[in-house]
């Protein structure tokens, strides 16, 4: 049996999952983590499962380069490289090239320096262009931090339809700077990277990239499509651990002369030459700012090895084909019940369209999407929920499933859906344990 939306297999019975996986070439990379037993996880798109190599290293920081070598480790152990040498190893991910990434700081601290780097240089070849253009639905807080960059120039930040970007642009000659996220985070809608950046720049615009959803899990090209800036998160599909640091990409022809707004000593051009007047590094190093945290970056490094294990056995375009075999495969098996069930897929079918997560909405009166999740965790299938809004229009609720093409299995899969099957025909979101909201969705 096959997907209709990939032609991918997708499996009859649990034994068909398991064969599938056993065919798999990239099944010994699930063997580089810690996964609970009976857990099918599937939350790798809010935070990636912990790397088998992470506690020993984190071990040797903490007792041999801390505890013995004490600060000299900032030139033995090379701490003082932390941003640069990870960002080379992600920069391997996304399409960029060596010296072109740093990690460092979070992703909203990193999309402040961005916004205002690339509100530099638009502002002095084109004054009259004041408007941030972003998607409705795009992550809150990347709205936050435009709106704020926006009340600071006073620019406007302007939200605009997903199926509206294109014909804005056109009309574009107000528009500075177009902010998306790549991979939508409450659908999986993966926009056109190639495609709206040109249309960003015919317009005159320069365009900002949000990769918190796509490192690791889909390939990006950031050179080839001609981007400007681009941020990401480290804990999601790079398996950075909780608040891991993020990561900042300044393309090669802005880095040079951009500006960015917090002026950090690690930016400097000499930290430690201590002047009292700033000089910024060159290239993507003055978008450093503060002092990198050594035991977060030691456990980053570790997750973004376990991307890059993939390498030898077809790299980032073998991780997206494993992920859309999976997507796919859970998308078919829900449509079976999705009548029955009155869950209903809103994540893209078309596979160019779909990130590495399938997105539902439960359609009965009232919706009861977030107690389906918890019934759904209680039974050891860890997914999570998204509250929408009221509009207009009005967006949802959300239940969201993410597949790390890393260690998520066909036979996890089948497990999910086949719980999901027992917590929908039960209706064991009724209960009101399954009711009461965490502080975390």
């Amino acid at each position: 049996m096959t997907s209709p939306s990939t032609d991918e297999p997708v499996p009859a019975s649990r034994a068909e999952a398991l064969e599938l996986d056993a065919r798999d070439p990239l099944a010994p990379l699930r063997e580089q983590f810690e996964l609970p037993e009976g857990i099918v996880y599937l939350d790798g798109n809010s935070l990636g499962v912990l790397p088998k190599a992470a506690p020993a290293r984190l071990a040797r920081v903490l007792r041999q380069e801390w505890g013995a070598q004490l600060i000299r480790s900032w030139n033995a152990a090379g701490w003082l490289d932390l941003p640069a040498r990870v960002g080379d190893k992600i920069a391997r991910l996304i399409g960029a090239g060596p010296g072109e990434v740093v990690a460092a700081d979070s992703t909203s601290v990193n999309l402040y320096k961005v916004l205002s780097a690339a509100a530099g240089l638009q502002r002095s070849d084109a004054p009259e262009r004041r408007v941030v253009v972003s998607e409705r639905t795009n992550f809150p807080t990347d709205l936050y931090v435009a709106a704020s960059l926006c009340r600071e120039r006073d620019w406007r930040l302007e939200l605009v339809e997903t199926a509206d970007l294109p014909a804005r642009l056109a009309r574009g000659d107000d528009v500075a700077i177009l902010l998306l996220t790549h991979v939508n985070y409450r659908t999986g809608w993966m926009h056109d990277l190639a495609g709206m950046t040109a249309a960003a720049h015919e317009c005159g615009a320069l365009a900002i990239w949000d990769l918190a959803h796509s490192a690791g899990a889909v390939p990006v090209d950031l050179r080839e499509t001609g981007a400007d800036f681009a941020v990401g998160c480290g804990y999601k599909y790079l398996n950075g651990g909780p608040g891991a640091p993020a990561f900042v990409w300044a393309a090669p022809r802005h880095a040079a002369h951009a500006r960015q707004p917090l002026s950090g000593w690690m930016g400097h051009a000499a930290p430690f030459r201590f002047a009292p007047e700033y000089e910024p590094a060159d290239g993507v190093a003055r978008f450093l700012c503060g002092t990198p945290p050594v035991l977060s970056m030691a456990a980053l490094e570790c997750g973004v090895d376990t991307v890059l294990a993939a390498e030898p056995l077809g790299g980032m375009k073998a991780l997206r084909a494993r992920s859309l075999r999976l997507t796919g495969a859970f998308t078919a098996l829900v449509d079976r019940h999705a009548a029955a069930w009155a869950l209903r897929v809103v994540s893209p079918r078309e596979p160019e369209r779909r990130g590495s997560q399938v997105c539902l909405v439960h359609d009965a009166p009232g919706g009861h999407g977030y107690a389906i999740v918890q019934a759904l965790i209680a039974r050891g299938v860890v997914g999570d929920f998204r509250a929408g809004e009221p509009g207009p229009p009005p967006c949802p609720d959300i239940l969201r499933f993410g597949f790390s093409p890393l260690y998520t299995r066909f036979v996890d899969v089948w497990d999910a859906v086949e719980r999901l099957a027992v917590v929908m025909a039960s209706r064991e979101y009724e209960r009101e344990r399954f009711r009461r909201r965490a502080a975390v969705t």
